[in-house]
């Protein structure tokens, strides 16, 4: 079955050069565009994407309102934000509010493609300087604006921890995930296969009890620093 992808950007050859770029793969099917974020909204509703590609910086409606609105509206649709704006700020409101994944207007062809595929699969997607950022406030909120953080190996964990309910080698994997690392790298880094990857990551947020791998991110540094 096919990745069925809204695009949402007021710019049109913005919409067009991914249009080009994705419309010849087999596994994606643009089902639509919308020109700004209210038009999203209602596409959506008619269209049942299962990603919505997602410029911030739009008339009527930014998109981290859009995301914000989606998110509760239509918890299934994935969202990837594709800007120009290289702003933690930005890049903070858009995973609060519940986006997959946070992509540069500059980013390569082949990252654009692997991000609309890895959020489609459940994953979040966040390059390495945009991930940097997201763990930086985490570990900043978690203790007190001190931003080193111990593995979990390295010190003691307090009782009922996540780290103390998962195998060795899925801490290997929340280790990874803590750093922003995505399920390709970190199958690459343990010469194992996405699908074990996938499984692993699923089994650990299992343990946690949470919903999904933002919160598993969020638990797993606050409980490595407190």
């Amino acid at each position: 079955m096919s990745i069925r992808l809204l695009i949402t950007d007021d710019h049109a050859v913005v919409r067009k050069g991914i249009r080009t770029l994705l419309e010849d793969e087999t596994d994606i099917e643009i089902v639509g565009e919308a020109t700004d974020g209210e038009q999203a909204i209602e596409l959506i509703a008619a269209l049942h994407p299962d990603v919505l590609l997602l410029d911030i910086t739009m008339p009527r409606m930014s998109g981290i309102d859009v995301t914000k609105a989606v998110t509760r509206q239509y918890p299934k649709v994935r969202i990837l934000i594709f800007s120009m704006h290289h702003n933690p700020d930005y890049i903070l409101k858009a995973v609060q509010n519940g986006a997959a994944g946070y992509l540069l207007k500059d980013t390569s062809e082949e990252e654009i493609l692997r991000a609309v595929r890895s959020v489609a699969a459940g994953e979040l997607y966040y390059p390495p300087s945009a991930s940097s950022i997201i763990i930086k406030q985490f570990v900043s909120h978690s203790n007190g604006n001190h931003s080193d953080v111990e593995h979990p190996e390295a010190g003691a964990v307090r009782p009922g921890s996540i780290w103390q309910k998962i195998t060795p080698r899925e801490a290997q994997i929340l280790t990874c995930l803590t750093q922003g690392m995505s399920n390709r790298l970190i199958a690459e880094r343990f010469n194992i296969s996405h699908n074990t990857v996938a499984n692993q990551r699923a089994s650990i947020i299992r343990k946690a009890g949470v919903s999904n791998s933002f919160e598993l991110v969020r638990l797993a540094l606050k409980e490595q620093t407190s």
